[in-house]
């Protein structure tokens, strides 16, 4: 195939990949950046508790692979407006977001720390919000001037969520709401974007990360989890942002994905699977619980959570 006619080529575009020095975030912005995109790496640098934070490594990531670093998080509207203004004024424009930046501070609920909440959702869901509202204007704005041809097919959103947001999982308030609330977000998002030819998706890695090295197995089932995660690459997310960024993706958004690996889910989204209707008069309890019992308790959903529900081995 000849390189002008592949369409996982990414010439022209300028992406923006949050939390992007490491990790997943640093495997898609090197694979966005082989594929000819110019990148901006925005990342402060920080420990997976959001602490200590350290430029230099938002440098060196991309000093590496050619991108522009902000060595800066985009948990305040004026971080965020400034890692687009970057991007804006390096290279002429933005296409692509990445929202991968996340931090963790675990605990189970009845042991947990408000501040440590608000710190949680400001970095993994606020950001994603902050980056979007900045960016989204100048987006819209490039689709009315064509930007990249007779229309704009280069704008593109992928929200980094977790699986933790679908099924929930021991210990993390915080870290699942706001991955939860990403799926939410992801979907306005495409809505409001749709008539400018943005799409937006969400994706649910599983692979080597930080978070990976850190869990603490309580039974053998998650020692069994930590091990089979640790040996999935962060590359295997990266080729589904690729993917999801090219010209092949433009018809699809709003759609929640996974990678595990060589598997890539497409997830379900929550629409009702059962109703119960009273045509005579309002229901009372006793009435409610007894059809509830014959028409939904089927369908009720267990309190599996995710470790649980993907402790199989993967496809590597």
């Amino acid at each position: 195939m000849n390189a002008a006619d592949d369409i996982s080529r990414l010439e022209g575009r300028v992406a923006l990949v949050t939390g992007g020095a490491r990790g997943i975030g640093f495997a898609i912005a090197k694979d966005l950046a082989a594929r000819g995109a110019k990148v901006v790496i925005a990342d402060n640098g920080v420990a997976i508790d959001g602490t200590n934070p350290d430029p230099t490594i938002a440098e060196e990531a991309a000093a590496g692979i050619g991108a522009v670093a902000y060595p800066a998080g985009v948990r305040s509207p004026g971080d965020a407006r400034g890692a687009v203004a970057l991007a804006e004024a390096r290279f002429g424009g933005i296409d692509i977001i990445v929202n991968n930046a996340a931090i963790l501070r675990d605990a189970f609920i009845f042991k947990s720390e408000p501040e440590d909440w608000d710190r949680v959702i400001e970095t993994n869901l606020s950001a994603a919000y902050y980056v979007l509202a900045a960016a989204s204007p100048v987006m819209r704005a490039q689709a009315k001037t064509k930007r990249g041809g007779d229309r704009y097919d280069w704008g593109r959103v992928v929200n980094i969520t977790s699986s933790a947001g679908l099924y929930g999982n021991l210990g993390q308030s915080p870290y699942a709401s706001a991955k939860a609330g990403l799926v939410g977000l992801t979907r306005v998002a495409a809505m409001d974007l749709a008539r400018s030819g943005i799409t937006v998706n969400a994706l649910a890695p599983f692979a080597h990360t930080r978070v990976t090295e850190i869990i603490q197995p309580a039974n053998e089932a998650q020692a069994a989890y930590k091990e089979r995660a640790l040996r999935i690459e962060p590359a295997h997310v990266a080729a589904v942002v690729a993917w999801l960024c090219s010209n092949a993706a433009q018809g699809i958004s709003g759609q929640l994905f996974g990678v595990r690996g060589r598997e890539v889910f497409l997830f379900s989204q929550p629409r009702p699977v059962r109703r119960l209707v009273n045509e005579r008069e309002d229901w009372d309890v006793a009435a409610l619980a007894r059809a509830a019992e014959e028409k939904f308790a089927a369908a009720y959903v267990d309190l599996t959570s995710d470790l649980e529900a993907f402790n199989t081995e993967p496809v590597v």
